[in-house]
Formats: structure tokens, C-alpha cells, sequence
């Protein structure tokens, strides 16, 4: 099965097909307003749930991030997995995203050191019923 599933990064201009942009931020974007984030572009729904939590946020931040990349990964997938809100979060975007597109997608440059990476691949194994 293939997913209508796609990346972004939060403030980019919007791309053919995204569909519904999902900002998957823990914070939203710094001056404005929650009611003003669908209108100025950056996404269309703000879902929390599926950002790393701030004591990994916290914990990454301390690091160079290069060096503990692999680490980070380990630790937000282990989150998303041991957690009810978020494991149920990405068995209903695994549903959503085979019937309508969806795009994810946080503030970072470079998606291949970006949560939203690992979150694309979390969501097609739930479509997989592999979590």
C-alpha cells in the first residue's frame, strides 16, 4: 500500500500534493500567534504529540548533534513507541495518509538529521501494522 505520506520543512513554501501539513513541533514558531499558524502557511494543524519531548530536546541540545544523531533517533522512536498519545497518533496518521496526503513537518534544514525522518518512517510501519 502506498501512502499519500510527505516531509516539510515548517515555514517553506507549500509544494503541490502535500495535502494537509502536519507541524509536528514541540513549540510553535517563535511570535506567532496559535490562531495565525494556518493562515501565515507554516501547517494546518499543530500535533505536539509527535515532536520529542522537551527533556530530549533538552538532552540534545547539550550535544553535538552530529556525533549523537544515532542516539537521539533511538531514544524519539523508543518515545513515540512507549507512549498511548503518540502510538495511537501515528496509527491514525498511518489510516489518514492512505486514503488522503498528508505532509509532516518540523523546523529543521536538514530532514536527513530531523525527527520528521524518523516520523515518516514510523507512520509506514504503523500502516504496516509493525509497531
Amino acid at each position: 500500500m502506498k501512502l499519500k505520506l510527505h516531509t516539510f520543512q515548517v515555514g517553506s513554501p507549500r509544494k503541490r500534493g502535500e495535502g494537509i501539513r502536519v507541524g509536528t513541533v514541540r513549540f510553535l514558531p517563535r511570535g506567532i500567534r496559535k490562531k495565525d499558524y494556518a493562515r501565515l502557511d507554516y501547517f494546518d494543524v499543530w500535533f505536539p504529540a509527535l515532536a520529542p519531548s522537551r527533556s530530549l530536546i533538552a538532552w540534545a541540545r547539550d550535544r553535538d548533534f552530529d556525533e549523537s544523531w544515532q542516539t537521539f533517533a533511538k531514544r524519539y522512536e523508543r518515545e513515540m513507541i512507549a507512549q498511548t498519545n503518540s502510538r495511537q497518533a501515528l496509527l491514525l496518521l498511518a489510516q489518514l495518509a492512505q486514503k488522503v496526503s498528508l505532509s509532516i513537518g518540523c523546523y529543521c534544514g536538514d530532514e536527513s538529521r530531523c525527527h520528521r525522518s524518523i516520523l515518516q518512517k514510523l507512520i509506514e510501519r504503523a500502516a504496516r501494522n509493525k509497531l
